[in-house]
């Protein structure tokens, strides 16, 4: 679904399916700060735009409600190529948005598991950078590795996702497969992510 803000004309793309159903997803045009309210009718699946040109018409009516504003659409839809880095340690995850910057991705760097699923749920993004043991010292219960698990194929073949790891080789095709990524980059080779995973999508 294709949505223009009124204000200022802004294009945003919204997957349909990340609109929750019988509920209103509120975002801030990120070029006016236009507020806008998307919601998609439960019987019969039309699109209902409700665009709030002032904002002090905002106000809370007990309905349910997605709450939004903090930047969850950041991104335009023109503008090209979005990325989300899962990262906690601080100089990694600079190293890996610098990479990502030289790419031209447009980059959302989050700190916590929670964050990063709220993101992922109003915006579908072309790369998932996310170490295994981002927020959380268990690999196997890594939140954001088990919400991409679960999305459907339709949606997850559109995200290259890079897995960085702390046990496992760079470039390993066999872990590739059992982590259900399209890379790993071993947390040693963080410096070179430019190079391998260019290499990788371009064979991709």
């Amino acid at each position: 679904m294709d949505i223009t803000c009124d204000k200022c004309q802004s294009m945003f793309r919204i997957p349909d399916e990340k609109i929750p159903a019988g509920k209103t997803a509120i975002f801030q045009c990120t070029k006016c700060k236009n507020r806008i309210s998307v919601s998609l009718n439960q019987k019969t699946d039309d699109i209902v735009k409700n665009i709030k040109k002032d904002s002090t018409d905002y106000h809370d009516t007990g309905s349910q409600t997605d709450d939004v504003f903090d930047n969850i659409f950041d991104f335009d839809a023109k503008e090209g190529k979005t990325a989300l880095v899962c990262e906690s340690d601080p100089s990694a995850r600079q190293k890996l948005v610098n990479a990502l910057e030289v790419m031209e991705y447009h980059i959302n760097a989050v700190e916590n598991t929670r964050d990063a699923l709220k993101n992922m749920r109003y915006h579908v993004y072309d790369m998932v950078l996310v170490n295994e043991k981002f927020d959380d010292m268990n690999p196997h219960s890594n939140g954001v590795l088990i919400y991409l698990e679960r999305l459907n194929m339709s949606i997850r073949r559109n995200i290259f996702v890079v897995l960085i790891s702390h046990g496992f080789r760079s470039m390993d095709n066999m872990v590739t497969f059992n982590k259900s990524v399209n890379m790993v980059i071993n947390i040693k080779d963080i410096d070179n992510v430019e190079k391998v995973v260019k290499r990788k999508i371009k064979d991709n």
